[in-house]
């Protein structure tokens, strides 16, 4: 089967940075989870929380969905770690590639909401938020497949096809060298759904988790029919790979909570991130400072006019009242009437009576 042109794998799995290796698969799934963190902090922000949440929930969320993703990968294909010729101590190189979704999505959200209990945050708030972030992140660690050579579709002479070295082609088709490019193929869809969760809750307003659902039942329709090109070893149920399988089941229960969620709890938080008290910042204190010295102040001021304004009315009043004349000074007392002044008195008196008499 000749190919006109196909996309090349790389020929290192690792990437040196001076003396430092860097495996590529690692290098992805770093930049996945700081492009979730810095997309799921502006959207965090923009719905009332505070800058910085975000990234402490991560800090839980991250390491618990790197131990889960690993597990669903070591028990789903056990065979690859364990039995004759393996070795198990294998099952921790997870550098050489092995994180199943499944298991990366349910244990990270155990440890999101140990982040969120921390802080006094509900779990779908912040899943809602993140939720695209995820789904970059996806799309930025399947490149990790890439530089792995590992997890192809089937032969095809596609222009897009992927170039497989020797050592990494299946057993049963060593010499077709191109194959289907699944790890493109599933980071274009997780670019998809995250610009469809972004239009969608801005359209629609999503809250309660419905648009982390919605991010959830996206995926899995892709990874249906992504996961049914591949070629590598799998387990199969009813004819089927195991993935498929969870692909439907994971949707269903997707499709149900959206449903669920938005019949019981319609719109969406209105708040998202308590308010801590003390966390005011320093210049919030000095300028309550300053106002609360501004109020004594000023309570001090109208006291004190207060008392000037009754001093003043005092005053007025002591001014507009007449003097209180002096206390009379004691008449000397008279002295006794001399005999002759008494007699003429005496006798003015009897003569008037007379006069008075004689009228009548």
């Amino acid at each position: 089967m000749e190919t006109l042109a196909f996309i090349p794998s790389p020929s290192a799995g690792e990437i040196h940075l001076g003396p430092l290796p860097l495996r590529g698969y690692a290098l992805c799934i770093i930049l996945g989870v700081f492009a979730a963190v810095w997309l799921g902090g502006r959207r965090w922000v923009a719905r009332g929380g505070r800058p910085g949440t975000v990234a402490d929930i991560a800090v839980w969320a991250v390491p618990f969905g790197l131990i889960g993703g690993r597990l669903y990968h070591v028990v789903t294909d056990y065979q690859l770690y364990f039995g004759e010729g393996r070795n198990w101590v294998d099952a921790f190189r997870i550098w050489d590639g092995g994180l199943g979704i499944w298991g990366a999505i349910a244990l990270g959200a155990l440890g999101a909401w140990i982040g969120c209990r921390r802080r006094g945050i509900p779990l779908p708030a912040w899943a809602d938020a993140v939720a695209p972030g995820v789904a970059l992140a996806q799309a930025l660690g399947r490149w990790g497949n890439w530089f792995n050579q590992e997890l192809y579709g089937r032969a095809t002479d596609l222009p897009w096809a992927l170039k497989i070295d020797p050592e990494h082609r299946p057993v049963d088709s060593p010499d077709l060298a191109t194959y289907h490019p699944t790890f493109l193929y599933e980071s274009l869809w997780c670019v998809g759904v995250a610009l469809l969760v972004i239009w969608a809750d801005r359209r629609f307003k999503l809250g309660h988790g419905r648009a982390f659902a919605l991010y959830v039942a996206a995926y899995t329709v892709g990874r249906f029919w992504i996961e049914y090109m591949r070629v590598d070893d799998a387990h199969h149920v009813f004819g089927m790979r195991l993935n498929n399988w969870t692909a439907i089941v994971v949707f269903l229960a997707a499709v149900a909570a959206i449903v669920i969620s938005a019949k019981k709890r319609p719109g969406r938080e209105e708040v998202v991130e308590p308010e801590v008290p003390g966390a005011a910042g320093e210049g919030d204190e000095e300028k309550s400072g300053a106002d609360a010295k501004g109020k004594t102040v000023s309570a001090s001021g109208e006291d004190q006019a207060s008392e000037d304004a009754s001093k003043a009315e005092s005053k007025a009043e002591s001014k507009a009242a007449p003097k209180a004349e002096p206390k009379a000074a004691s008449k000397p007392e008279s002295k006794p009437a001399s005999a002759t002044e008494s007699a003429s008195d005496s006798g003015s008196k009897s003569g008037d009576k007379a006069v008075g008499g004689s009228k009548s």
